[in-house]
Parts: C-alpha cells; structure tokens; sequence
C-alpha cells in the first residue's frame, strides 16, 4: 500500500513537472528560424470561393518560400461581381486590436506588408499606424502598396481615400503599384504616352517609394507595364517597360496576384527590378492562358462574364515561370 503511495505522489510530481513545461510557449520558427525570404503580414480582402485579395496572394508567396500572416479585411462568400454576397467587413478597431495581440505575444516582427483594396479612410488611417507600428520593430520593413482606387477612368473606392493614399501612405511605400488610372490620380498627372508613364513614376518617387511599378498602361490600344527604380534618392532611376498582350476577357484577382508576384521576386532580385517584373508578368501570362484554355474546355463563353483564375493549377508557373516577356531598358 505505501509502494503504490508513493508511485502515485511520483506519477503527480511528473505531470505537474511536464504540465509546467507546456506553460511556456514554444518558440515561433519562422522567428526562430527565419527563411531566406521573408515574413509578410498581408492585410487584404478575402472570398470563400475565388481567387482575390488574400486568396490570390499568400499562396504564391508561400510557393516562392515566404511565411504570410493574412489578416482579411473582409470575409465574404465570394467577390462583389457575382448577382449578390453575403459576409463581414473588419474595422479599423479590429485591426488594431489583432495587432495588439500579436505584439503581446512577441509575434509583430515581419520583414514585410503587403496592403491591397482596403474601402474606408478609418481603415486606411489604421492601416498607417500598423505601418509605424512594425517600423518601430523592424525599421527595415518593406511594404508593398496596391493603392486600388479603381480603373477606366472609374473609382471603386470613396473619393475621399484618393487624398489619404496620395498624402499620407505614397510617403512611408517601398514599392507602389498602381494601375494607369490610380498612377494619374495619385499623381494629378494624366498619362497618354510612354513618357507620361516614366514621369509618373518620377513624381511618385519624389513622394516616397524607391520602386514602381505602373502595372497596366494602355497607350493607343497597346498595353503596357512601366517599372522604375529609384537606387538611390534623388538620382535618376533605372526605368523598363514590357509589352503585355491583350487578352480578350475579364479576369478577377490579377491585380492582387500581380503585386504579390512582384513582392516576391523583387526581394529575391533587390537590385533588378526588371527581372522580377519579367518573372511576375510571364507567370501572370501563363495563368491567364491556363484559365481561357479551361473556361474553353468547359465550353464556357468567356466574354460573358469575370473569370476565376485557375491558380492552383498554375504553381508550377508561379515556382518555375520561363519568362517569355522581357523587359525593355529605357536607360
């Protein structure tokens, strides 16, 4: 009776011992053991179904070997050009607070932010403050703004967010990356030719961001992607363009895709930012094939709607793309 006594006090003392081991966290590895690459905090929409916003961006930066931390800015059912959707919106008071609860755990170091369609100044003000917040851990912190405001000539965003991105987040970006239209309305400069392109990116990095990348120029019926990069501030920059084709169809989640794409390569070649635009526009390139040859297969009319892209299917594209579009030097 005493041995079975003491075997039972024994087995106690080793689960209070082990149970106190597990009060302790375990270390974060991607803190720990920090990849090549990088941590991105990527704040973006999210659908259930479809490929947009965070759904379009943290799987690709995963295959090219960074850890992404999504917080969704939304959560809807699907994206906004379906009949109807259903889902939430996260305030700026919300943001704040899940930052507050990682920077309480010792877990707000990142290397990168990656910011995409964000629909309220009270968000976009919050959105600013995580800015200075993660400066204040890393001060080498890149982000990589996607100023979406709209397209066409169209605004999809407040008017008011225009002055809020032009005044206040152009100023703290690393790397911008505008469409022709946001690229004008950040800038008060209206682009009809190559070289408006070029000084457009001129004027955005007087205001703040080393690297830009105009995204889609459509200079009489051609488009178009202009990049720039300002190596040192108040010298002249590196500029290229690339000739894109035009596709006869509507896609959903390429602007997004597109920024994360030019994230990633572009912190795997700091120095080039013509490579990394070369590897992100031939991997968008054949996505886009792949998703017209299936809609096709489906027997699909895809001039009748958005498309889904087939991103999945795409990985080998987006690991190992061969760049069939090259960047021309203006220099």
């Amino acid at each position: 009776m005493l041995l079975r006594s003491c075997r039972v006090r024994e087995t106690h003392r080793i689960f209070i011992s082990s149970s106190r081991k597990f009060e302790m966290a375990p270390p974060i590895l991607s803190l720990a053991l920090p990849s090549e690459t990088g941590r991105v905090l990527s704040i973006q929409s999210h659908t259930v179904q479809g490929y947009v916003g965070n759904k379009s961006a943290v799987f690709p930066l995963q295959l090219l070997g960074y850890d992404v931390d999504p917080v969704n800015s939304v959560q809807f059912s699907n994206h906004t050009g379906y009949p109807t959707f259903k889902g939430q919106v996260l305030n700026g008071h919300q943001l704040w607070e899940l930052m507050e609860g990682l920077q309480a755990n010792d877990l707000l170091y990142y290397t990168h932010l990656l910011t995409g369609y964000i629909g309220s100044v009270s968000f976009l003000n919050t959105v600013l403050e995580v800015v200075k917040k993660l400066r204040s851990i890393n001060p080498k912190l890149t982000y990589v703004c996607d100023p979406v405001l709209g397209d066409e000539g169209k605004l999809y965003v407040p008017p008011e967010l225009v002055a809020v991105y032009r005044e206040k987040v152009v100023p703290v970006a690393s790397m911008l990356t505008p469409n022709q239209f946001e690229a004008e309305q950040l800038t008060g400069f209206r682009i009809v030719s190559e070289h408006d392109g070029r000084e457009a990116c001129n004027k955005l990095h007087a205001a703040g961001p080393a690297k830009v990348v105009i995204t889609s120029i459509n200079i009489d019926g051609h488009l178009l992607l202009i990049g720039s990069h300002e190596k040192e501030k108040g010298q002249s920059p590196d500029q290229f363009k690339i000739v894109i084709p035009r596709i006869p169809a509507y896609f959903t989640g390429t602007g997004d895709l597109m920024t994360a794409l030019l994230l990633g390569w572009s912190n795997k070649y700091r120095d080039d930012l013509a490579k990394a635009a070369e590897l992100a526009v031939s991997t968008l390139q054949a996505l886009l094939q792949r998703t017209l040859d299936d809609y096709k297969t489906a027997g699909y009319d895809i001039q009748s709607s958005s498309l889904e892209i087939r991103l999945i299917q795409s990985q080998d594209d987006i690991r190992h793309p061969q760049i069939k579009f090259k960047a021309e030097s203006y220099n």
